[in-house]
């Protein structure tokens, strides 16, 4: 049984843990005037999509592409030379294709028996 010495000491050690009823119950004036007071409590949110560092990622779905071709994760991954793992990530939307992978998967959708060509001659 702990003592209330090593009770509050891992009471101390854990995360701090928000007032989640106190900061539902916050009215949307509250919010403003708490902003007013001091502008850095607040996000900065001023952007837009012609800003060359803001990147738009647009979903694309593997598991539609895969499922058209008739074939499991595991012979969709064999057959295009993904990673499995990498694979259920995209389907279970973890992780977004992105780069040379997105541009396969593309080709992929379009073109599947031209990409089974290419890859059979490598």
């Amino acid at each position: 049984m702990p003592t209330e010495k090593q009770k509050q000491a891992r009471e101390r050690s854990m995360p701090h843990e928000p007032d989640w009823a106190a900061l539902e119950a916050l009215t949307d004036e509250e919010i403003a005037a708490q902003i007013a007071e001091d502008p850095d409590v607040a996000p900065e949110l001023d952007w837009s999509l012609d800003d060359p560092d803001v990147t738009v990622m647009e979903p694309f779905d593997v598991a539609a592409v895969r499922t058209r071709l008739g074939m499991s994760q595991q012979e969709f991954a064999h057959a295009f030379n993904f990673n499995l793992i990498v694979l259920r990530d995209w389907e279970g939307q973890r992780r977004v294709p992105r780069g040379p992978a997105l541009t396969l998967l593309r080709v992929i959708d379009h073109e599947p028996a031209a990409v089974r060509r290419a890859l059979a001659r490598a």
